[in-house]
């Protein structure tokens, strides 16, 4: 089957259903990355396993499944352009929304630099492995490829405005502006979106046994990624700055799926594009800002606050958006 025909199968999926079954779709990633912090917690496996499992995710089995994923697009089925233009409209408006608001910021907040930093990757950046379990478990494939495309729209975005927003008002700039920018280029979710779109374009596609090791490799991608986020979390950074917790929360949960709603009827998109476009831009921060400040020079126990608080919200956020969305859109 053809992605055109998963789409359009898929398309009116959790319009069709009652939202008992839209929740029961989208719960169970929620349940995986609760299972990863009480597996961390309880100590079952070693903290050890952590640091290389999400290694092993970020480097190698998430790139596969995009990579297969995108090579089999039907990208003509698929409004890209709209949906990618969507995604940066947004990220862009966001970003210029949170720098215009950085003096008032300090003044409420009492926010330094660095942590004004840490409230700026939280409002932007997303975490991908949980977008890609949502639209996995509504869409099928289909959800899968247009959440590629969402990634290959945002991360080179976002990861752009977060080094030049911590090269500006970062403490010491600890890492090399050049060292992270040449992170950016070489990002391997950037690389194998690159690779899956061009082996697309090219009429290449999958070959027969390139195909299957991608498949393999791409299964285990997001049930030990959702794992490791679940790991990740941590009660302790709750404490962190509650004012710049929420203005941060309230941002990236509620604020930038609104923008990417409008920016997607502006551009008549249809409802599953839609659907999957807000949802990504719904996504809890992602653990790799917690990095990005250790190195250069931003509040790092405040973005991990920030994660925290977002991926225990979005628990509640993401299921009442897609319900919400499938009210308004059928």
């Amino acid at each position: 089957m053809t992605l055109g025909a998963l789409s359009q199968r898929a398309a009116s999926a959790p319009y069709s259903r009652p939202m008992t079954e839209t929740l029961a779709a989208i719960l169970p990633v929620f349940l995986v990355i609760l299972l990863g912090h009480a597996l961390r917690r309880l100590r079952v496996v070693p903290d050890s396993f952590w640091m290389p499992a999400e290694k092993l995710t970020y480097f190698v089995t998430f790139p596969a499944l995009l990579t297969a994923n995108l090579a089999r697009a039907d990208m003509g089925a698929v409004d890209w352009g709209p949906l990618m233009a969507a995604q940066m409209l947004a990220v862009v408006g966001m970003a210029a929304l949170m720098m215009r608001s950085r003096p008032a910021l300090g003044r409420a907040l009492g926010l330094s630099d660095p942590g004004f930093t840490s409230v700026f990757q939280g409002a932007i950046r997303p975490n991908t492995y949980v977008g890609l379990a949502v639209a996995a478990a509504l869409f099928g494939p289909a959800g899968v490829t247009l959440t590629a495309i969402c990634i290959a729209a945002v991360i080179p975005l976002v990861n752009a405005l977060a080094v030049i927003c911590l090269a500006r008002y970062g403490d010491g700039q600890g890492g090399g502006l050049g060292a992270v920018m040449r992170g950016i280029v070489t990002n391997p979710l950037i690389l194998a979106c690159l690779l899956g779109i061009t082996m697309n374009a090219s009429g290449l596609g999958l070959p027969p046994i390139v195909g299957p090791f991608l498949d393999i490799l791409g299964r285990a991608a997001l049930p030990v990624g959702l794992l490791a986020v679940g790991a990740g979390l941590s009660a302790g950074a709750l404490r962190q700055g509650a004012g710049a917790v929420t203005v941060a929360s309230t941002a990236k949960l509620v604020v930038l799926p609104l923008l990417v709603w409008a920016v997607c009827a502006l551009m008549g998109l249809g409802a599953m594009p839609t659907t999957v476009a807000v949802l990504y831009a719904a996504l809890p921060c992602s653990a790799s800002s917690y990095v990005l400040a250790r190195r250069m020079g931003g509040d790092a126990p405040l973005v991990a606050g920030i994660i925290t608080a977002q991926t225990m919200l979005s628990a509640t956020t993401i299921p009442v958006l897609a319900v919400v969305l499938g009210t308004a859109l059928d």
